[in-house]
């Protein structure tokens, strides 16, 4: 199978936000992303700092490492997923954080899958 990733810029939609985009987005979304079928893993970086004076496009960066014969496999079954509220046990807690707002507590700066092209690794 081809590998993919699925990369989100992303980040709370104010400062006011941070703590319910953490405990929420952070602590749960990602770990829920990553049980999807195909998903190997889901992984988050946060920004410590701009690279040779050009604009970050996001605070956060999060990458899911997939296995998928396609890109378009790779969205359905994640909309599946997603859709099916029954799909992680904790997903019901999950949408309680999220209860009485109006959405989640996240800005989408990009988001976009990307295909493995070619590595390089130089150190064990």
């Amino acid at each position: 199978m081809a590998r993919f990733i699925l990369i989100g810029l992303i980040e709370p939609p104010s400062p006011d936000q941070q703590e319910l985009f953490d405990e929420w987005y952070l602590g749960q979304h990602v770990y829920d992303t990553a049980l999807c079928p195909n998903f190997l893993s889901g992984t988050v970086y946060k920004l410590r700092g701009g690279h040779v004076g050009i604009e970050t496009p996001s605070e956060y960066i999060c990458i899911y490492e997939v296995d998928a014969e396609s890109y378009e496999e790779a969205e359905t079954v994640l909309n599946e997923w997603q859709r099916d509220p029954n799909a992680w046990k904790g997903r019901s807690e999950h949408n309680e954080l999220l209860a009485g707002t109006d959405a989640p507590p996240l800005s989408v700066k990009g988001s976009g899958w990307y295909e493995f092209e070619r590595g390089y690794h130089t150190r064990g």
